[in-house]
């Protein structure tokens, strides 16, 4: 479903299959109403009341932010080495309308000693989709800064028309020592740090 490739400098991802734009096509309206409902939220990185899902006022897409989504590593317990959280989401649009995700863009801050490494992963699919693939990021200590990755869909996948599907996002951190040896090293998609937050973007289709 995705295609990418991590590039240097502050851990950006860029295109392997371009399509034509970031949004929907010119051609293809935006529904003038639609409603997120959180069905399900679990995992380690996102107890319940943790994460929090806002729609953007034009409808072109959402963000996800989480308060307490940090792994570690390092003096830490081995159960933070590694945190995830899945959002079961139900998306409802107007009839005549469907939508795929097109973008995806996920951002945080990493602070990895030398020798560490940390590992940003993701996927998102309909339910009863067979299509699961999952995109990783990988980031190498000495680290300090900010990060950002974006995953673009080279063949959108569109909820089926008339039919409604709950969304399922599954996302993942991983921090592991490596040769550091007991160095805290972090990585975190906490919204404590100013601007930290998932984007989907839509991409729109009449039936």
């Amino acid at each position: 479903m995705l295609t990418l490739l991590t590039a240097a400098g502050l851990a950006l991802s860029t295109i392997l299959a371009p399509m034509g734009g970031d949004e929907s096509p010119a051609s293809t309206p935006t529904p003038d109403k639609i409603t997120i409902n959180v069905e399900t939220v679990n995992g380690s990185g996102c107890r319940p009341g943790t994460a929090k899902v806002t729609p953007s006022p034009d409808k072109t897409s959402f963000a996800v932010t989480y308060s307490e989504y940090t792994a570690e590593a390092g003096g830490a317990e081995p159960t933070d080495m590694r945190k995830n959280c899945q959002l079961v989401l139900r998306i409802s649009i107007p009839q005549g309308f469907t939508y795929a995700i097109a973008r995806a863009d996920y951002g945080g801050f990493a602070r990895l000693a030398g020798g560490a490494h940390a590992l940003q992963q993701a996927n998102y699919y309909f339910q009863g989709s067979s299509d699961n693939n999952v995109s990783s990021h990988p980031i190498d200590g000495p680290y300090s800064d900010d990060w950002h990755f974006t995953d673009r869909a080279s063949e959108p996948v569109y909820a089926p028309c008339g039919a409604e599907r709950m969304l399922n996002i599954n996302t993942e951190l991983r921090v592991n020592t490596g040769s550091s040896g007991d160095a805290r090293s972090f990585m975190t998609m906490d919204s404590t740090y100013a601007g930290v937050r998932s984007n989907y973007h839509f991409q729109w289709k009449e039936c």
